[in-house]
């Protein structure tokens, strides 16, 4: 192991030697031809107008709902644009790209975009574009449920519109959270008022009766949650409005919460609302409402109806799971090539140059500088495709071990527990209450790994935000049955710590705690950082059933704990000999 190269390291430092050949050639170069004439200095065009040309586009294709086209356009808009001379365009550009990875549910990746904006926000000429920017933002907190954060942004945006139609937009978020915070007198203060107003953009009337009717609604559930009797009214207005202007997905809504407000009263009348809302999610194409729809179904059905729904609960369930990965890929496919796009338009610029300077230069340049501007071309032009040809390679490799991963985990986690399920649905009489409530909590097991496997394969932010994403994850684990001490983890100087390190760091305890979770029965766990002399350590220990030595090997996730401690050089230890719980301790250099 001592005697192992990191072959990242090894490519690091093949190019390094190569780029410093390049850069003596050019050296010598530059000082045989300048020796009789001045430097000519090379003029970087204005790419705004390119800019604001595919911005356009990426617009277009946003609207039209290709999403996966707009980010393309969007990230090359980017790629063109620089922040200080382009400020509104690169925040623009960041804001769509972030709102389409919250479309997509890459919430943690949507929020690090917009941390981007952040030093560019006050340079923008549109401030519209910082209230944009917070309501992303503040949707990111609010779809994760970190309620304060949210009803934070929604504030700030609040303070940078003049737009009557935007400030409603935002106080109906705000009244949003106070809903989702169970403070229903607040919301209700807010939602009073506009639907009172009724604010109408003449520009665009069904637009206002929609935001209207959105409005009546969400009152209408406020209402509903504090015993109201004015909720029914509400919904009803709100459903003759959406009928109006034929918007399916707001009567889809509407049938959803009249459904709710006859659930305990009227079990029929809820099922039958219930009904009207999944059939319009089928037909309008509406799969992850549909899921909330036939949680209701689920509540207020029967016999041969209940198990129908469970069914497609649990199909619907794998076939989001599923375009969401694709999408998640698709749009990870997207923004390699686009980072491949912007390496060949530099390489294109330095070439550009250089054959600038021949052309002023070759009355002046006798054969040694031809020679030595050939062996710089195909210096240059070996690098970059080798570079490229084994990137592709790597690349691919790595998309093959990570759906091999991927594949063996929803094979071990989900494919019994969903089987079982099945099953039971089969056999099992669902009328009875003990058996209908240990359905839906298979059902709520399958959701919580299915979001798990999720989660263990999203995107690392390894930036300041390193430590809050890291206490985050941790406490994921926590539960009314679970406890978690944290020790040290503000202590250590995370700036410090190389990028790769704190990844495999964050996919060790990742790793620690899902075996925990699954196997151990712990009640108790705690983990604690040190650093002494440059050398971290983490000691980890729970009061679970512990591992015999044996035990030990069959688990794969404390297996690839070891590997890939390895793989930066640290030691790793395991307390097999301990006869109540569970204790590791691992150390590397940072």
């Amino acid at each position: 192991m001592k005697n192992t190269i990191n072959p990242f390291l090894k490519q690091i430092s093949a190019r390094y030697f190569l780029a410093k050949i390049a850069v003596f050639l050019l050296v010598i170069s530059s000082v045989h031809s300048c020796r009789r004439e001045n430097h000519i200095l090379y003029k970087q065009k204005d790419h705004t107008a390119a800019i604001k040309k595919i911005i356009d586009t990426a617009d277009f294709f946003f609207d039209t709902n290709k999403r996966d086209s707009a980010f393309y356009y969007f990230n090359k808009a980017l790629s063109l644009s620089e922040p200080t001379k382009n400020p509104d365009e690169y925040v623009y550009s960041l804001a769509c790209m972030s709102e389409m990875l919250q479309l997509e549910g890459d919430y943690i990746k949507s929020e690090y975009l917009l941390t981007k904006t952040m030093p560019y926000l006050n340079k923008t000429t549109r401030p519209r574009y910082k209230w944009y920017v917070y309501t992303v933002m503040a949707k990111n907190y609010h779809n994760t449920y970190d309620l304060k954060n949210a009803l934070l942004y929604n504030k700030m945006a609040l303070k940078h519109t003049l737009s009557i139609l935007k400030k409603n937009q935002t106080l109906s978020n705000i009244a949003g959270v106070y809903t989702d915070q169970e403070k229903y007198d607040e919301a209700i203060k807010i939602y009073f008022p506009l639907v009172q107003k009724n604010y109408v953009d003449k520009n665009n009337l069904d637009f206002s009766k929609r935001n209207h009717a959105i409005e009546l609604n969400n009152l209408g559930y406020c209402y509903y949650k504090t015993n109201n009797p004015k909720a029914l009214q509400c919904f009803n207005e709100s459903l003759k409005i959406n009928l109006q202007i034929n918007d399916q997905e707001g009567v889809m809504f509407n049938h959803r919460f009249i459904s709710f407000y006859y659930l305990k009263t009227n079990p029929k009348l809820a099922q039958q609302h219930a009904k009207l809302a999944y059939e319009i999610s089928i037909k309008d194409k509406f799969p992850t409402k549909r899921i909330s729809f036939l949680s209701v179904l689920v509540h207020c059905s029967s016999g041969e109806d209940l198990k129908k729904y469970v069914l497609e609960y649990i199909h619907l369930t794998d076939s989001i799971r599923e375009v969401r990965l694709k999408a998640k890929n698709q749009f990870a496919q997207i923004k390699y090539d686009s980072k491949l796009d912007k390496a060949e338009n530099l390489q294109l610029k330095t070439l550009q140059a250089e054959n600038e300077l021949q052309l002023e230069r070759q009355k002046n340049r006798n054969i040694i500088s031809y020679i030595i501007i050939s062996c710089i071309l195909v210096l240059i032009s070996f690098l970059f495709f080798h570079f490229r040809i084994k990137g592709n390679r790597e690349k691919n490799e790595a998309i093959y071990n990570s759906e091999i991963r991927i594949s063996e985990k929803l094979k071990k986690e989900l494919s019994n527990t969903i089987y079982d399920t099945i099953s039971f649905a089969k056999i099992e009489d669902l009328e009875k209450p003990k058996n209908k409530e240990l359905l839906l909590n298979n059902l709520e097991i399958v959701y919580s790994r299915t979001r798990n496997i999720s989660k263990e394969n999203s995107h690392i932010v390894t930036d300041e935000n390193y430590v809050l994403v890291l206490k985050e994850m941790i406490a994921g684990f926590k539960t009314p049955n679970v406890n978690i001490l944290l020790n040290g983890l503000d202590t250590i100087a995370w700036n410090n710590v190389d990028k790769n390190k704190k990844i495999i760091l964050y996919r060790v305890i990742l790793e620690l705690f899902t075996n925990m979770k699954m196997h151990s029965e712990a009640t108790l766990a705690s983990i604690t950082f040190k650093i002494n002399n440059k050398i971290l350590s983490v000691n980890y220990t729970d009061n679970g059933v512990g591992l015999t030595k044996n035990a030990f090997i069959l688990k794969n996730g404390l297996q690839n704990v070891e590997s890939r401690i390895k793989t930066i050089n640290g030691t790793i230890i395991f307390d097999t000999s301990s006869r109540s719980g569970f204790k590791l301790s691992f150390t590397f250099s940072i």
